[in-house]
């Protein structure tokens, strides 16, 4: 069991579990209403500090600016959700034991299950203490109260948090399409050329038998569409992202304290009427 100088320093630590993951900061130790020994710390656990856990400290250990636990981290986040009022009831105390699965009334040198109370360091002194700091000052009523009232509000802190949304990829892939393209092509036809016999050509024309048979052959050409494929490179395609702000609306109940004033004397006169 750690004693109370020992956590003075750990307000504001870290917290970690038995396998060293950080489990939050610790808000507040809790001491034993008869016996002064510190038993629970109050740890911020939930974003931005907006849950808290109580967690045993019979069994914690400081290094540095880090207090370790031999719990789970979840079983610490899963732990009854207790009023942090500066009190522990002994209600409230049975619901946590039962929690981490200590045998209530037992496993603390003290014993008691008089109650603890917030050791959130009232006076300056790094400790709180039932006879020397109830809560002055406070919301509570009593000899050591001042005479003011603190009226409290809830208020929204918001922020932000990084999450995967979703993944884009490129996939490249064939398809097969019909293309059509219109080609120039040139084809040989016969055509029958007829001259007239002259002196320049009357030799050759004279030069056979007067009377006979003969066959003339021509070579006709023509041309046809040839078709080849080739891979020609047209683009260059990549993914790149760009960041969009949005405005969102958060909402979520708050409460407020309200102060009313009850005037004994005024409600004896409405009395009278």
């Amino acid at each position: 069991m750690p004693n109370i100088d020992t956590v003075r320093s750990w307000q504001g630590a870290t917290l970690v579990d038995r396998d060293g993951d950080k489990v939050g900061t610790i808000e507040a130790i809790y001491v034993d209403d008869q016996t002064g020994e510190p038993e629970w710390a109050l740890v911020n656990t939930g974003l931005f500090g907006t849950k808290s856990s109580f967690v045993p400290l019979a069994q914690a250990s400081g290094s540095g600016d880090q207090v370790q636990v031999p719990y789970e981290k979840q079983l610490v986040k899963d732990a009854p959700r207790v009023d942090t009022d500066q009190h522990l009831s002994e209600a409230e105390e049975q619901q946590l034991w039962t929690h981490y699965g200590l045998e209530y009334g037992t496993g603390y040198e003290s014993g008691t299950t008089a109650g603890y109370t917030d050791t959130a360091d009232r006076d300056g002194d790094g400790i709180y203490d039932q006879l020397q700091d109830t809560a002055v000052g406070r919301d509570t009523s009593g000899p050591t109260t001042d005479d003011a009232m603190t009226r409290s509000e809830e208020e929204l802190r918001v922020g932000t948090q990084t999450r995967e949304r979703g993944r884009a990829r490129l996939r490249k892939y064939v398809t097969t399409e019909q293309q059509q393209v219109t080609v120039p092509v040139q084809r040989e036809e016969v055509r029958v050329e007829r001259e007239p016999i002259t002196d320049a050509n009357l030799d050759a024309a004279t030069s056979g038998p007067a009377i006979s048979e003969e066959e003339h052959e021509v070579t006709l050409h023509e041309e046809t569409p040839v078709v080849e494929k080739r891979a020609v490179p047209r683009e260059r395609v990549r993914l790149d992202t760009e960041t969009v702000t949005e405005e969102r609306q958060v909402s979520d109940e708050v409460r407020k304290e309200r102060i009313q004033v009850d005037d004994q004397e005024q409600l004896r006169r409405q009395d009278r009427r």
